[in-house]
């Protein structure tokens, strides 16, 4: 019971948790699409959604197609896409959606030619949320792209996302109607929103969590601090699967403090990458992490995307936020935390069947045997990122 009561107490890190909640685990394309679309199709006031990437694929233009439906019978449709991840949807694509009624809107759009090296580009809306009529909600790490895209492999890109329903819908909503707002009089765009909804839900969940987001004002470290904690507080069980997995000193620290105490600290990174450059960086980590008894999986089976974790079979987080500087510094990120057992077991049971069937262990003879070229060319690569992370200004990367 004390053990409890110490979880209850600190895992949130300052975010206030609320009880009652029903939470839906949604494990790649296959869930996250058919759910999404389901609760479009199902809209009957608002639908406000938030994405990194918005391709121009099949299973994307699905959901599109499900926006201009709702526009045509009168739901008001917000969608709010990046800059950066969304730069390449055709423009004759934003026109028609446009023209059917749904408001679009780009955070930080690009200016120029000379992004890719202005480091000020680095600061993202990096969330995928949505929130329809204030009654349900899905977050998580699933941007809206084909499982398959753009790299083709046998199994489907490694991702989740979790539906919300319950009082922490009020939280959601809040924070997507907040940042429109925020994105609209940042670009003198009239914010021509209907009254407010109130939000509503089932009266039967009973899972406790909390809605935790990180931005530059004030959470600018909520989702780090919330990781942190339950880090220090674990006694059994750590598995965390981060698709760029770059943690600060005291995230580093901690997972080894773990190891040392016992802890079974398991971590899923990637072993098939789009950024070379970023898996160079973080694979300098690899050789201290598993002397101290850490064990590294590569996911070997498709891309793995996902940013979540457990501790203890109880505590879980499902979100867009990677374990890197970019996301725990820079980016708009959001996440659920989550105190149930049954959920936690659900992520468990999927992480697992992730490290034991699709993953290859790293073997820590042979990290400490490296060819010091290899070594090099890593530590090359994580000097580069901790010079990128400075000059974005994002302060310093503990």
């Amino acid at each position: 019971m004390a053990a409890r009561k110490r979880w209850r107490t600190f895992f949130f890190s300052g975010v206030e948790p609320v009880s009652g909640n029903r939470l839906r685990l949604l494990q790649n394309g296959a869930e996250f699409f058919p759910a999404l679309i389901a609760a479009i199709d199902a809209a009957r006031t608002e639908v406000h959604l938030e994405t990194y990437i918005f391709n121009a694929d099949p299973s994307a233009n699905a959901v599109r197609d499900a926006l201009m439906h709702a526009a045509a019978r009168g739901v008001q449709v917000r969608l709010l896409i990046d800059g950066v991840g969304s730069r390449e949807l055709p423009a004759d694509w934003l026109e028609e959606v446009k023209t059917a009624g749904v408001s679009v809107l780009a955070y930080r759009p690009l200016a120029g030619r000379g992004w890719r090296s202005n480091p000020k580009s680095l600061r993202r809306l990096h969330r995928k949320l949505a929130v329809i009529d204030a009654r349900i909600a899905i977050v998580g790490g699933m941007n809206l792209m084909d499982d398959f895209e753009p790299v083709r492999f046998d199994a489907p890109r490694l991702d989740f996302s979790v539906e919300v329903q319950g009082p922490l819908l009020a939280g959601i909503h809040q924070a997507v109607r907040r940042l429109w707002r925020l994105v609209a009089l940042t670009q003198l765009q009239p914010d021509r929103r209907k009254a407010m909804i109130e939000p509503s839900w089932p009266t039967d969940g009973h899972v406790r969590a909390a809605f935790v987001v990180r931005d530059n004002f004030a959470h600018r470290r909520d989702i780090e601090r919330g990781y942190l904690t339950a880090l220090a507080l674990a006694r059994k069980e750590i598995i965390l699967a981060s698709a760029y997995f770059l943690p600060g000193r005291r995230f580093r620290k901690l997972l080894k403090k773990a190891a040392a105490r016992g802890v079974q600290v398991q971590l899923l990174v990637q072993g098939h990458t789009d950024h070379p450059f970023f898996q160079a960086a973080a694979r300098a980590l690899y050789r201290d992490l598993l002397a101290a008894g850490v064990k590294i999986h590569e996911y070997q089976a498709s891309e793995l995307h996902a940013k979540v974790a457990v501790v203890d079979g109880h505590w879980a987080t499902v979100g867009s936020s990677n374990i890197d500087p970019f996301s725990l510094l820079l980016a708009r990120e959001a996440n659920i935390v989550v105190d149930d057992a049954a959920f936690a077991h659900d992520l468990q049971l999927r992480l697992h069947q992730a490290i034991t069937t699709q993953s290859n262990p790293l073997d820590p003879a042979d990290w400490q045997r490296r060819p010091w070229p290899q070594r090099m060319l890593s530590w090359l690569a994580y000097g580069g990122v901790r010079v990128m992370v400075g000059l974005a200004g994002a302060g310093r990367w503990v």
